[in-house]
Parts: structure tokens; C-alpha cells; sequence
């Protein structure tokens, strides 16, 4: 559970959260895209957050799916800085003896995170540049 200034390893991500005693795993990769609504030719994103709390916040949020699924295991990265179209921007991995606990856990954290995180992004165009909701 971390919020990086480097590039992130979602393979790395989802080998963490392997186990011979989970029956599922899911990964979740946020991708930066090349346009956006309203904007084309979108190049890369810029990435600020206020860590600490950010890394509370997150914790908080993977107690809450720990508590509601069966996970095994998880880990989620969020990147801060530039962040280039193609590149990940967050990861999620979660491990699980089923498959639908996986996915309702990784949709959760996902989810509360862009909802409750402090984390602010913007993002630069053709069109110029300019800060958006969302994480």
C-alpha cells in the first residue's frame, strides 16, 4: 500500500499477492489514455498527493474489504509525479479463495480510493493543461 514516484510493476504487484491457498486473484491496472472527455491528444498526467494521509486512507479502505471478503492477500500502488499516456497511474492485486470475492474486493478498493483519497490530477493536452476530478 503505497504511493510511489517511480514507475509501477503491476506483474510484480500481482506475484506479491500469490498464494497456493488462493483460488483467485485479480489485478486492476489504471492506465493513462490518450484522450479524455472533451480533450484529445492528452499526453501525459500529473499526479499530487498529500501521502500520509492518503496511505492512512488506503490502509482504512483495505481493512473495509479484508472485513466484508476472503482476502488472502492484496496490495495497491499509486503513482505521483508524471505519469505518461500507456503508463500505470494505480494497481490493484487481490488474492482470494473465490473468484467473486476478488473482484468485489479489488472494485471496492478501486472505487473508494478515487472517492476518498486526496490525490489530484492533471492533466496536459494539446488544448493546455488543466486539473481534473477523480484520481
Amino acid at each position: 500500500m503505497l504511493v510511489v514516484e517511480r514507475p509501477l510493476d503491476p506483474v510484480a504487484l500481482y506475484e506479491s499477492v500469490q498464494d497456493p491457498s488462493a483460488g483467485a486473484a485479480v489485478l486492476f491496472s489504471g492506465i493513462v489514455r490518450d484522450h479524455a472527455p472533451g480533450r484529445t491528444d492528452v499526453t501525459h498526467l500529473e499526479y499530487e498527493a498529500y501521502v500520509e494521509q492518503v496511505e492512512t486512507r488506503i490502509a482504512a479502505i483495505c481493512a473495509e474489504a479484508r472485513e466484508r471478503w476472503d482476502i488472502t492477500h492484496l496490495a495497491v500502488e499509486h503513482r505521483i509525479g508524471t505519469v505518461r499516456v500507456g503508463e500505470e497511474s494505480v494497481v490493484v492485486a487481490v488474492s482470494s479463495s473465490h473468484r467473486a470475492d476478488s473482484f468485489a474486493a479489488a472494485r471496492h478498493i478501486i472505487d473508494e480510493l478515487k472517492h476518498r483519497a486526496p490525490i489530484w490530477k492533471k492533466e496536459y493536452a494539446a488544448e493546455g493543461a488543466e486539473w481534473v476530478q477523480g484520481a
